[in-house]
């Protein structure tokens, strides 16, 4: 009996070639979209799923009270690792204390690579389960082993065992190759961890490191944790919570309130935001919205399935008449048509697999992933073949019910008709499809219209020709006048200077500076920026008040401020205003445009600007206008080698690392962008398959209407004029729909752009311009129809 089914739904697929194969392309691309979405979830929900104890392990972070509000940092005081191990020790298995992963320079004679590492306590291979390729992961004790990836042991010593080999970091100190791992995977947040240095010698490499020791102010470390196994994350993090407030004095316990807090590792990806210290979401957002997008696009392919099958109806009603005259029960015809559903996705979904394989590279390249198709993976396939059952259970079910209730006396009489009411269904289910499409449409321009509103915000400096190169070492900074002098005798430059941060990003805060008019009981906070005296040439900052740094011994206790810290701080006359800074008097004598080194999309932070000496942490330079770009690069390259030769010359544009900060909202627009063409075009295969059995069924209609005298143009607008006013209803539903949810979307940024009328008006008229030309041709075409061919069988 089965056999018979599918013999008999394989004629009839056969049969109908254009019909199956517009449902077949339909339901196709509709899972393949579904299968790519399913990929990227699965990615998204296991990251950091590597580690073993993944949950298990968690990061210390810290809130404080500060301008009002509650901030989150992963930045921790040195001393509390101590102080863990001493009054909580037993709710933990393993106290990591880190630096910050940074970009490094490894070298073993004259080979050198830039890798990011970083420094971190003994027990971190065990606790982040590193797999060990080569060596022992327990070198971390003492101050002179150290392990390295995979990756790093092949760019230095290619082939040859790196085990007991020296390699020099940052040209300074030389360490053991204790241990060799496997390259952490893309999906976890350590993957960037390319070797890890020990502790040890970290805590004694520099001055302020060492004065750390015992300043409980100085939250500059990461800690990471494995708590106990008998023991519950929340429980230990509730103890933990007031560990640094009873290591702060009265006073700034009053202000800043600091409590600790662990954020489990099955959250630092998809929850990793938070406003006013809760934990108010993150990437999970992105999850369930390209859920909510696979699920509806994956509908829109079922929704042409069935409406394509119930428009067919009456030329399988004499079928089904039949079939019930003979004998046939409801069931069997159920049966029947399922299996027709059925053969139609599993063909599917045979050809979703090579759409997937073909279009996962370009995925793989918007979505910034490295996901792919699991073949021998069993999962995959039980996950493959059930939903393609569901998928096919999901398309066949309307038309299956509908099909198989004709009345067999009422359709071998010749009496059966669908009737005016039969088509609401497939009416409302193409309104179904439009309104999502649209949405999508719609929310894909509001995604590039906000991120290019935040592009051209104004930044309070000049970007262009600004290149930022990492202080690696003190190279650089020992001989800045000299590399200065020579750019600029070169042409390659403007102007250069050194900064405690770069450009495009905040390094540093402070919240000790102490002014006339300050309140005692606020807890403030600034952002800190420690530049050389042509920093504000070089990034040419505009001034709003007073004047820029000089080279005067006078200046290394002045104060330049940007517009947002003068207002925070309340100063009506700021220049000349006196602000305890370092427990050194400064003077404001400036006033800047605010910078946006921070988010785009965000207030800019109130920030000071001060001279320093010692040494920076990244080089400005501003490439001479009348020199080309790259004559300018080979020039700057020569000069850093001559005074810094074991240092490679690594730089970033600022444009470029400015770009990068909008990465996360362009991957999201164009995913989007790529799920609503798709959208689309399900839609648009739909309708033309709706307009083809549209035309065929009112073929003598037409006949009829041209031998009466009706135009091209008139027959064209008839047949049309059903789409468009489907459109038109999915049109009314779609925009007030997409302006709440975008709208909603837009309140996630302080500074966000607006959701003009042009939005709306420019994506219904490219919905209803859409729709004329995928029906035309069918509309046309029966219009071109010589009558004398629809109407001779009469």
């Amino acid at each position: 009996m089965f056999k018979n089914y599918l013999k008999t739904a394989f004629r009839n697929l056969t049969k109908n070639k254009a019909h199956s194969f517009i449902n077949i392309v339909g339901l196709s691309v509709g899972m393949a979209v579904a299968m790519l979405i399913g990929l990227w979830i699965w990615d998204e929900l296991s990251f950091n799923k590597y580690h073993q104890n993944y949950d298990r392990i968690a990061q210390v972070m810290e809130q404080s009270t500060q301008n009002g509000g509650v901030n989150t940092e992963h930045s921790i005081p040195l001393p509390l690792g101590g102080e863990m191990r001493k009054s909580y020790g037993s709710n933990f298995k393993h106290i990591v204390m880190a630096s910050w992963v940074k970009n490094h320079i490894l070298s073993i004679g004259d080979k050198r690579v830039s890798f990011t590492g970083t420094f971190m306590e003994p027990e971190a291979p065990a606790m982040f389960s590193l797999a060990m390729i080569k060596g022992s992961g327990d070198v971390l004790h003492g101050p002179s082993g150290m392990l390295i990836s995979q990756s790093v042991a092949t760019a230095l010593f290619a082939n040859a065992d790196p085990i007991g080999k020296l390699v020099k970091l940052d040209n300074n100190a030389s360490f053991t190759v204790g241990g060799v791992y496997k390259d952490l995977p893309r999906n976890t947040t350590l993957s960037d961890l390319a070797f890890i240095a020990p502790w040890d010698y970290y805590l004694t490499s520099e001055e302020w490191i060492k004065e750390a020791k015992d300043d409980w102010g100085e939250s500059a470390f990461q800690m990471f944790v494995q708590v106990a196994d008998n023991a519950d994350m929340a429980s230990v993090s509730a103890k933990i919570r007031d560990i640094k407030l009873s290591h702060t004095g009265p006073e700034d316990r009053k202000k800043y309130k600091p409590a600790m807090l662990l954020q489990p590792m099955s959250k630092w990806h998809l929850y990793s935001e938070f406003k006013n210290g809760i934990n108010t979401g993150g990437a999970i957002e992105y999850v369930w919205l390209f859920g909510i997008i696979g699920i509806f696009v994956l509908l829109l392919a079922c929704i042409n399935f069935m409406n394509l099958s119930t428009a067919r109806s009456e030329k399988r009603a004499k079928e089904v008449g039949i079939r019930k005259a003979v004998g046939s029960l409801r069931g069997q015809l159920i049966v029947q048509f399922f299996c027709e559903s059925l053969l139609m996705a599993a063909s599917a979904f045979v050809f979703s697999l090579l759409l997937v394989s073909l279009m996962l590279p370009f995925f793989n390249q918007v979505a910034g992933k490295q996901i792919a198709i699991p073949w021998g993976g069993p999962l995959f396939w039980v996950m493959g073949i059930g939903f393609t059952i569901f998928t096919g259970l999901v398309a066949g079910s309307y038309p299956a019910l509908y099909l198989s209730s004709f009345q067999p006396v009422k359709v071998l009489k010749g009496a059966f008709k669908a009737g005016r009411f039969a088509a609401i269904p497939r009416k409302v289910l193409v309104v179904v499809q439009f309104t999502v499409s649209v949405m999508l449409i719609i929310g894909t321009i509001v995604i590039f219209k906000q991120i290019q509103f935040a592009k051209n915000r104004p930044i309070g400096y000049n970007r262009a020709g600004l290149i930022n190169v990492p202080a690696i070492t003190w190279d650089i900074h020992n001989h800045f006048n000299a590399v200065r002098q020579d750019l600029l005798q070169s042409g390659a430059i403007s102007e250069m200077a050194e900064t405690s941060s770069p450009l495009t990003d905040l390094e540093n805060t402070r919240g000790d500076l102490d002014w006339k008019e300050k309140n005692p009981a606020v807890a403030y906070n600034f952002g800190a920026v420690r530049v050389t005296s042509n920093y504000g040439k070089t990034a040419h900052w505009q001034l709003v008040a007073g004047r820029d740094f000089s080279q005067s011994p006078a200046d290394s206790s002045a104060l330049i401020l940007n517009e947002a810290a003068v207002k925070y701080m309340g100063l009506k006359n700021p220049i000349g205003e006196i602000v305890q800074l370092d427990d050194k008097k400064t003077k404001v004598i400036g006033v800047v445009k605010d910078m946006v080194m921070e988010s785009p999309y965000e207030p800019v932070r109130q920030t000071v600007f001060f001279l320093g000496s010692y040494h920076f942490d990244d080089i400005v330079l501003a490439i001479n206008p009348n020199t080309s770009t790259h004559d300018a690069i080979s020039k700057m390259e020569a000069t850093f080698k001559k005074y810094s030769p074991a240092i490679p010359f690594s730089y970033q544009f600022a444009d470029d690392a400015y770009g990068k900060k909008f990465s996360d909202e362009e991957r999201v627009g164009k995913l989007a962008s790529f799920f609503a063409v798709l959208a689309i075009f399900i839609s648009c295969l739909g309708l033309f398959g709706m307009a083809t059995f549209m035309a065929e069924q009112r073929i003598k209609e037409i006949g009829v209407r041209k031998v009466l005298g009706a135009s091209v143009l008139n027959l064209w607008g008839l047949l049309s004029k059903e789409f468009v006013a489907l459109v038109l209803i999915s049109l009314l539903i779609a925009i007030p729909m997409a302006h709440y949810f975008m709208g909603n979307w837009l309140m996630h940024y302080q500074y966000h752009s607006a959701m003009p009328w042009w939005v709306f008006a420019a994506t219904g008229a490219g919905a209803i311009i859409i729709t004329l030309l995928t029906v035309s041709y069918q509309s046309i075409k029966a219009a071109l129809m010589n009558p004398v061919n629809s109407l001779k069988t009469e």
